[in-house]
């Protein structure tokens, strides 16, 4: 045939053949070589830290010493307590403060920037601004307390008022985060759903229950999966406002498995923490990942 292409024979024959078979696989390798340092990295990274998790994760003797540990269970309920209040009435003031900002009035612009200044503060400078504000010595919130007859107020050195006031900086910190969301999702309902309401009579109340809410509450069931994930995993809040002080008694799940393993060196105890959080951890994302589909 015209287009068949001649095969050498003899012994150049063999020697392009042989050639012809292992040149790649000289150069898979030479390639395999190049990347051994990296297989290595992620070998002693990344594959034998999970393998030490996981079996740490699954020791039974783990789970019996940590449930012995009053702090611990204390730091499950703080953990919920925590998770559940700040996110849901962060949640539903953002979606409430969401309709008043959506105005377009001058004044209302004004103060939408003034009420996003709190996002845009780093961390470490807003709660050192709250230990501050609520030291027990100096400061402003016991001089309050102290000009309208109340008298000093210890915030931090009890347990559940540390943690209301953990719970009101994270409101305060992410509130304007979650309000910025509903409100470019409210921008996009059609207004004439809302003025066909209005031919009906219908007022704002109606319009919520029969229009926004309906339209929102995707969004919103994506934002509190989001939040409720982010939240379960605070540590940098957590640990600079109350440190999980007084007694220990403020922990959440995140400073706990920290104390655990970096100033007691029981690093069992601190994978076990984390892993308490897991399977919950990974229920949401599964659930935000479906939603998202």
């Amino acid at each position: 045939m015209a287009n068949a292409v001649a095969r050498p024979r003899g012994i150049n024959g063999l020697v392009a053949r042989s050639a012809a078979v292992f040149a790649p696989r000289a150069r898979n390798l030479q390639g395999l070589l190049f990347c051994l340092p990296l297989i290595f990295l992620f070998i002693a990274f990344v594959v034998y830290p999970l393998y030490f998790e996981v079996t740490q994760a699954l020791d039974r003797y783990t789970y019996e010493v940590l449930f012995a540990d009053p702090i611990y269970v204390q730091t499950i309920v703080n953990t919920l307590t925590y998770v559940g209040v700040a996110v849901n009435v962060k949640l539903i003031l953002a979606l409430l403060l969401s309709g008043i900002l959506q105005s377009d009035s001058r004044s209302v612009r004004f103060l939408s920037a003034i009420f996003l200044l709190p996002w845009a503060i780093p961390v470490l400078p807003g709660i050192l601004s709250i230990r501050w504000m609520l030291s027990s010595q100096w400061g402003i919130m016991n001089l309050i307390m102290e000009d309208i007859g109340v008298g000093t107020v210890h915030w931090l050195a009890s347990r559940w008022m540390a943690i209301g006031a953990l719970i009101t900086f994270h409101i305060w910190k992410y509130l304007p985060f979650w309000t910025v969301i509903f409100l470019a999702a409210r921008r996009g309902i059609p207004r004439e759903l809302y003025e066909a309401a209005a031919i009906d009579g219908a007022g704002p109340f109606q319009n919520f229950r029969f229009i926004t809410f309906p339209m929102l509450k995707g969004i919103y069931l994506i934002c509190s999966l989001l939040s409720m994930v982010f939240t379960l995993g605070d540590f940098t809040n957590v640990w600079l406002l109350t440190g999980g002080a007084p007694g220990d008694s403020t922990h959440v799940l995140a400073t706990l498995a920290y104390r655990y393993t970096f100033l007691m060196g029981k690093i069992d105890w601190g994978v076990g923490v984390f892993a308490t959080a897991l399977p919950v951890t990974l229920l949401f994302i599964f659930i935000l990942i479906k939603k998202i589909k």
